[in-house]
């Protein structure tokens, strides 16, 4: 839990935590230290993040995440809720979840920001270790805005299935992230500026975000904006380096920052 403290401060009065998931307080953010292998097959786990009304929160984790097959087949679960309240920032910037052969994982993320609350979020997902097939992931991410809903999104892949290593899911690449930005602060300037721009200006400037939103030079990326105070980027890649790239796109001019070679099929 984060709250505003006195001076612009941000004070963390509950920092609860226990193996496997181990929080780690340090200068520039809230650590999510892996205090075991995993998650395995059959774990349930659970996240709550909750930042106060003005307050600011970045969390990171110290290492990628290998989700391992357990002993009788079952998903291993990861639930993330969180609340984030009027004029708060939180920042949820995990390293990637690698998806061993054999392993079944899910990681669901439910997030209530209240209005004027803005939001960095990064998911990333690879399929397997370096030479395996990869295992089977699914993905949840649903965000409300001012108790209504901004965002329903959800992915099921498997390293092992034609059908997700086709050309209409994942086309050839283990590597698939998104990255959402929700800045009300930032879309009101947006609306500002096309409302005091002339016509034509305005067709030019959608003509150059739908070019940005839809391809790359490999089709890998997606720019879209939400209806409310939102950008969604959706990338594809080979590894994580080139999908870091790709989710790292600015907002303001949502231009992604990464460029692909196409695959062929």
């Amino acid at each position: 839990m984060a709250v505003a403290g006195t001076g612009g401060v941000t004070r963390l009065p509950v920092l609860a935590s226990r193996v496997p998931l181990v929080l780690r307080r340090t200068p520039d953010a809230v650590y999510l230290v892996g205090g075991a292998a995993g998650p395995i097959g059959g774990d349930e786990l659970a996240l709550r993040i909750s930042v106060g009304a003005g307050a600011f929160l970045r969390v990171r984790t110290a290492a990628a995440s290998i989700a391992l097959p357990g002993p009788d087949g079952l998903e291993s679960v990861l639930r993330i809720t969180v609340d984030v309240g009027a004029g708060a920032r939180l920042e949820y910037l995990p390293e990637p979840v690698v998806v061993s052969a054999g392993a079944r994982h899910a990681t669901i993320i439910r997030v209530t920001l209240a209005e004027g609350a803005s939001l960095l979020l990064r998911d990333e997902l690879l399929l397997g270790r370096h030479g395996e097939t990869g295992g089977a992931a699914r993905s949840v991410l649903n965000v409300d805005y001012a108790g209504r809903p901004l965002l329903r999104q959800s992915l099921e892949v498997s390293g092992a299935d034609a059908a997700t290593m086709g050309p209409a899911v994942l086309a050839g690449h283990r590597a698939v992230g998104t990255a959402l930005w929700v800045d009300p602060a930032a879309d009101a300037a947006v609306t500002t500026d096309a409302a005091v721009t002339t016509d034509a200006a305005v067709t030019t400037d959608a003509a150059v975000t739908t070019d940005a939103a839809v391809t790359t030079d490999a089709a890998a990326v997606a720019v879209m904006p939400l209806a409310g105070p939102g950008i969604l980027v959706t990338a594809l890649a080979d590894d994580a380096v080139a999908l870091r790239r790709c989710l790292s796109a600015t907002p303001s001019t949502r231009t992604p920052t990464c460029q692909l070679r196409h695959r062929p099929q």
